[in-house]
């Protein structure tokens, strides 16, 4: 013992300090190095930091720069952060192993505790934030009013007179005076307008004359981006943060207490009118329909607390989400397309002039009705290949309950965190083939009809138990939207600005889009 003493003491005593710092980065390239030759194509794991110095050098590009390492990767490559954060798994863009995880072993990769921990502020229990069978039951009510015809019929009225009345006025005036505006913010306003009509039967009044400015969807972004904060921060950081409220965490509670708020006024108002009429049989928007079904079922003791002023609230919060910022922000990036693509352009004007001209010669009103946005085939293929290139939400987490191993061979260990990009899975050779760059609609039309893809290959409507239940309902609108403005206006783009994805949890344009109308010749 005396004699390990005294070689400790001796170490000590002739080492300087410039011999351990040196002896310290040896140690730390040697490490890099064998991570690098490990890494089989994927990015580097830094000692100690793991991926996150890699995420730093590429933050400006972090979409391109993940799709450049699942491919070297072969699909998939595994990660870890830095030490004592907690974070491992796995990033894929390998159809085979998204099937696996959204659909063959569906009950071993929920959303986790680790995703709705740092959403729940935001979203609290509500149906995207939900796992299992409070899960199914949300989407179980949701999917029943969602597919009512009442309820269809109300949102394609109201989606329509939204469209004449207030969208299509408002561009005339932007086109005759010939301002330059951002578009991808005046389809947020249409889109928030629009979900909160059809979904709680209120009006914001985004569209109005003079644009004016609304604290809510303000709030509602800045909130979705705060939260996106707690995903790249070490929890022993951002939950001190919280705690203290400080920093963007401070930022993130102002905004959730905005959108709360917002939320909880409409449950409210609907709550008195519940009160003052008796029922709402007169109401079709879905906040309506559910409060109606509580009404009918309050004997019913076997349905908890589903129907709570809180589970409306966060209804509210979720159908927001899945309304406003998806549909806005793939039709901003539509335009952006067909604008570079002057032959796609031809080909939906050449399409929609065809339906209309049939409008036309039967004397009925010239007005588009739901039949008429089923045959806009090339529209919905435009539209399609926009969100294969561009898909709203660029990426999705899942957490591994249980040891696995996915379909290309990959082990997953417990608690994993499975993450699958959307938006590499849209630019891969394998998957889209040698012309996966181009942007081309005709990929998605087959003897005159749409091709339904396999879902497991294109994610954009999420896949499996958890297929997006609202995809009809952006399909319609969408086609909507793009009709009415393509059909009046040429969509020119201010020349010289940065287009560019925000990293964020939906595809936003990092600075929105500045165009001007041209009144088109028909």
């Amino acid at each position: 013992m005396n004699v390990l003493i005294s070689a400790v003491v001796w170490v000590y005593t002739h080492l300087r300090l410039s011999d351990v710092a040196l002896a310290l980065v040896g140690l730390f390239l040697l490490s890099y190095l064998r991570e690098k030759l490990v890494s089989k194509g994927g990015p580097v794991m830094w000692p100690v930091l793991g991926i996150i110095p890699m995420l730093a050098l590429n933050k400006h590009d972090l979409f391109t720069w993940c799709t450049r390492c699942v491919v070297r990767s072969g699909g998939t490559f595994h990660y870890r952060g830095i030490w004592f954060g907690g974070a491992y798994g796995i990033m894929t863009a390998d159809p085979a192993n998204v099937e696996h995880i959204l659909k063959t072993n569906f009950k071993n990769y929920p959303k986790g505790a680790f995703y709705r921990e740092r959403f729940r502020d935001l979203l609290e229990d509500g149906i995207f934030n939900a796992d299992d069978e409070l899960w199914k039951e949300e989407r179980r009510v949701a999917k029943t009013e969602m597919h009512s015809s009442r309820f269809l019929e109300h949102t394609f009225t109201t989606m329509r007179d939204l469209v004449d009345q207030k969208l299509v006025p408002l561009m005339e005036n932007l086109s005759t005076s010939k301002r330059v505006f951002d578009l991808q913010d005046l389809l947020l306003r249409f889109t928030f307008d629009n979900i909160c009509i059809s979904a709680f039967g209120v009006y914001p009044g985004s569209l109005e004359t003079g644009l004016p400015e609304i604290p809510f969807a303000k709030a509602f972004e800045d909130a979705t981006e705060y939260t996106l904060a707690r995903f790249l921060i070490p929890p022993f950081v951002w939950k001190p943060m919280r705690f203290l409220g400080i920093g963007y965490e401070r930022k993130l509670n102002n905004a959730v207490r905005i959108v709360h708020a917002f939320a909880n006024k409409t449950v409210r108002e609907r709550r008195n009118k519940m009160r003052k009429l008796g029922n709402l049989n007169d109401y079709a928007d879905l906040l309506s329909r559910l409060m109606q079904r509580e009404y009918e079922k309050e004997e019913d003791t076997t349905r908890g607390n589903y129907f709570s002023d809180k589970y409306f609230r966060e209804f509210c919060t979720s159908f927001i989400i899945a309304g406003r910022d998806t549909t806005s922000v793939a039709l901003v990036w539509f335009f952006w397309l067909v604008q570079k693509h002057p032959e796609v352009e031809k080909r939906i004007l050449r399409e929609i002039r065809e339906i209309k001209r049939k409008l036309t010669t039967q004397e009925t009103e010239d007005q588009f009705e739901a039949e008429d946005f089923r045959e806009m085939v090339y529209l919905q293929a435009a539209l399609t290949e926009s969100l294969r290139l561009y898909p709203s939400v660029p990426m999705e987490m899942k957490q591994a309950l249980e040891d696995d191993v996915l379909p290309d061979g990959t082990r997953v260990k417990k608690g994993a965190r499975i993450h699958y990009s959307v938006y590499s899975m849209g630019r891969i050779e394998s998957i889209w083939g040698k012309d996966w760059e181009e942007f081309k609609p005709e990929r998605w039309i087959k003897e005159g009809r749409i091709v339904s893809e396999d879902q497991f290959k294109y994610v954009v409507f999420n896949g499996g138990p958890r297929l997006c239940v609202g995809k009809k309902f952006a399909y319609t609108q969408m086609k909507m939207v793009a009709a009415a403005i393509l059909m009046r206006y040429s969509v020119k783009v201010v020349q010289g600005q940065e287009i560019v994805p925000k990293l964020t949890t939906t595809l936003y344009m990092k600075n929105g889009m500045n165009v001007m109308l041209q009144p088109r010749d028909w």
